[in-house]
């Protein structure tokens, strides 16, 4: 998985479209692409004006199922924590509702993506974004330090999606909240599709059952966990869909 994304984050420089080799698919890249341009950041839901400004190496390396920062309803001064954040493009934006008083970190387990996420900081002139390499099973964050928790089409690749709940419960402060997209079953998988390795790659394989999901957000604590949208995965309809996830770590 890390060589997949490796390999996402340093095409993403050579101007490749992330969903050319998987129509619809966000997580699925190939190395077989043709440098192209792409209006996919529009088709899951990020506002056009938000990411003009944003060079190709961030659109590029746009691996989501959604928009997260679009649900979080974010204020200035909160810090923000974006699980799995590739090239950066939702840490971005973050930063930018949060002000310069508030701060966007990012952690993903790839170091070509951190290194691409960095290059990319310095080309958005961001100063309020932080890069860190790690795994979201084990977040690089200390305790109860943020604000709102964001993740884009990630938490189905872990093998070990109840730690990451525990992870995420753990790094937020009282009061805090999670915001996420991500793809859930509502079909059982052919065993062909679980053991194809571009199924994984394309957000499909390491998928869970919707209500196994939330029932884990609910196990850590997490308080009003409810769907905020949901709609058909095109690269496995009627097996899988998007959703998006709203959840609260309690005040006290």
């Amino acid at each position: 998985m890390r060589k997949h994304y490796a390999e996402v984050a340093r095409r993403s420089e050579e101007g490749v479209d992330p969903s050319c080799a998987g129509g619809a698919s966000a997580c699925c890249t190939s190395s077989c692409c043709e440098p192209a341009e792409s209006d996919y950041p529009q088709s899951i839901g990020y506002d056009e004006e938000d990411i003009s400004g944003l060079p190709d190496s961030v659109l590029n390396a746009c691996a989501g199922c959604g928009n997260p920062t679009a649900i979080a309803e974010l204020r200035e001064g909160e810090v923000v924590l974006d699980l799995g954040s590739g090239g950066g493009i939702d840490v971005f934006l973050a930063a930018k509702k949060v002000g310069p008083e508030g701060r966007a970190i990012g952690v993903d387990m790839t170091e070509e993506m951190i290194e691409l996420a960095r290059r990319n900081a310095k080309k958005v002139g961001l100063e309020n974004v932080d890069f860190r390499l790690g795994e979201i099973e084990g977040l690089p964050v200390g305790d109860e330090s943020v604000d709102v928790i964001i993740s884009n089409c990630v938490i189905n690749l872990s093998p070990d999606k109840d730690k990451v709940f525990s992870e995420a419960y753990r790094v937020l402060k009282p009061g805090g909240r999670l915001m996420i997209s991500d793809i859930v079953l509502e079909a059982e998988l052919p065993q062909e599709i679980r053991d194809d390795p571009e199924a994984w790659a394309e957000c499909i394989s390491g998928a869970i059952d919707e209500k196994v999901y939330l029932k884990l957000i609910r196990a850590k604590g997490f308080r009003d966990v409810k769907l905020r949208s949901k709609k058909p995965y095109e690269p496995a309809e009627g097996y899988a869909n998007s959703i998006q996830v709203e959840a609260h770590k309690p005040s006290s």
